[in-house]
């Protein structure tokens, strides 16, 4: 299937898609990017099962493309910019896997079956990204970096959850489900809480990492799933777990900003 991607999209709805095509200037910079790889994957996922089950499709489905797109680009960013043998390795098997992973999510119609597939098949894409953004964080060697690289992790969780819980919804999700999007609620607010510790913060940092707690606070609730409806459970869970992903890309640019 031919896939036209929209840089119009890639701005407006990629996540930092603005920059997407900027080079990489030093390492706090990269590892934002590489953390991006993990969060966008789960949220490809997420945004497949939501045009398999009905929610805002055509919304769902340009956004895929455009998240696909920018993938993409990213990925040859990163792999160009390596700075270690090691780490150039990783993203060539991250590039392998990535292969594969598109043509599920866009090689054949969408189904319940493809949809399980695509669920596994994310959490291992997001294994191999994470192993790069950990060996790019390690060779910064630097506390800002590892805040990027933390509050860069809280972008990712929060694309798991959302993952999981249509997943769960739809009757694709592996058994372990509720439990990991369980263990992944506790650790973003610990991380959060960590972050909101970071002595280095800002008084604008601040005001954003408060701005995320009351997002997460919105995402929490509609993570129990306690609309009468099931359907609007599963829209607020989309659209807050965008909401919530906005506001932590943000933080994790000023914390690329002020490392510079």
């Amino acid at each position: 299937m031919k896939i036209i991607f929209s840089l119009m999209f890639a701005a407006v709805l990629g996540m930092a898609g603005g920059e997407a095509l900027a080079q990489i200037g030093d390492s706090n910079s990269a590892i934002n990017k590489a953390g991006s790889l993990r969060f966008q994957a789960h949220r490809m996922a997420r945004l497949y099962l939501q045009t398999g089950m009905g929610i805002e499709t055509d919304r769902s489905r340009r956004q895929l493309e455009s998240v696909s797109g920018l993938y993409d680009r990213r990925l040859i960013e990163l792999k160009n910019y390596a700075p270690t043998p090691e780490i150039k390795e990783t993203y060539v098997s991250l590039e392998k896997a990535w292969i594969g992973y598109k043509d599920l999510l866009f090689g054949s119609k969408v189904s319940p079956e493809n949809a399980r597939k695509i669920v596994e098949v994310s959490d291992q894409l997001v294994a191999i990204a994470n192993k790069a953004t950990g060996q790019l964080t390690s060779y910064a060697g630097s506390a800002q970096g590892g805040l990027v690289n933390v509050s860069g992790r809280q972008r990712m969780l929060s694309q798991r959850m959302s993952k999981y819980f249509l997943a769960v919804a739809w009757g694709v999700a592996p058994a372990n489900a509720q439990g990991e999007i369980n263990k992944d609620k506790a650790e973003f607010v610990q991380k959060l809480d960590e972050l909101a510790a970071a002595p280095v913060n800002t008084q604008a940092i601040k005001d954003e990492l408060g701005l995320a707690r009351q997002q997460w606070a919105f995402f929490e609730n509609a993570l129990a799933g306690r609309e009468v409806d099931k359907k609007s459970s599963q829209i607020n869970v989309a659209t807050t777990s965008e909401r919530i992903l906005e506001v932590m890309d943000g933080v994790v640019g000023m914390y690329e900003k002020l490392a510079k």
